[in-house]
């Protein structure tokens, strides 16, 4: 009777174990399948599946990324860093915006502010150009006296060239004017765009 009950008691305490036993499976490299109680040493950097004892898949042990998944790892987070930076300052702007006009003829005001200047640069510049081409015309006409094989004076020669090479100045400075006044209209623009976005379209705030 007493070794009946020491058989029971024995088989009631190890019911547990037995129930959790676990069974380690996993493919190797060579595509062969290895089923064991412990991590099998074929299947080390594998795909490991941990089985319970009906042979249900409790857990997954995942294989350690390789050097590619790890850069594109750090990749992906340096890209999500960098997207959480210009999410900020569009907020920023945003709030900039917002506090800056009150509607869009507030915006065409400041336009047309930024662009005073500019634009009486290039009245100037223009009408500077103006002059030395009808120059540049007329000592062209003087020239041509000296066609024929005769040699011009020098002082004509001189002043040609010095003609010439302040309307190559002027041209240049009015098409940096130019190019500044595109800048200028290209950020009122995108600013005007954007106020309209945020408030719904409208021509001013509420």
């Amino acid at each position: 009777m007493l070794r009946t009950l020491l058989v029971t008691a024995l088989a009631l305490a190890l019911a547990p174990l037995a129930a959790r036993a676990q069974t380690y499976r996993c493919v190797d490299k060579n595509g062969n399948k290895h089923y064991s109680q412990t991590i099998p040493e074929a299947c080390v950097g594998q795909l490991i599946e941990e089985l319970n004892s009906e042979g249900i898949v409790i857990r997954r042990i995942l294989p350690p990324p390789t050097p590619a998944e790890l850069e594109a790892q750090k990749a992906a987070a340096e890209k999500k860093r960098q997207d959480a930076e210009a999410a900020k300052e569009r907020e920023r702007r945003d709030k900039a915006l917002l506090a800056s006009y009150t509607s869009v003829q507030d915006i065409e005001d400041a336009r047309a502010r930024a662009r005073k200047e500019n634009d009486r640069a290039i009245g100037e510049i223009s009408k500077r150009i103006a002059i030395l081409e009808k120059r540049r015309a007329d000592q062209q006409k003087a020239l041509q006296a000296y066609a024929g094989g005769k040699t011009p004076p020098e002082r004509l020669t001189d002043e040609i060239k010095n003609t010439e090479s302040d309307l190559a100045s002027q041209k240049g400075m009015l098409a940096s004017r130019q190019q500044e006044a595109a800048k200028l209209d290209a950020r009122f623009d995108a600013e005007k765009k954007r106020y309209l976005e945020l408030t719904g379209g409208s021509a001013a705030k509420p």
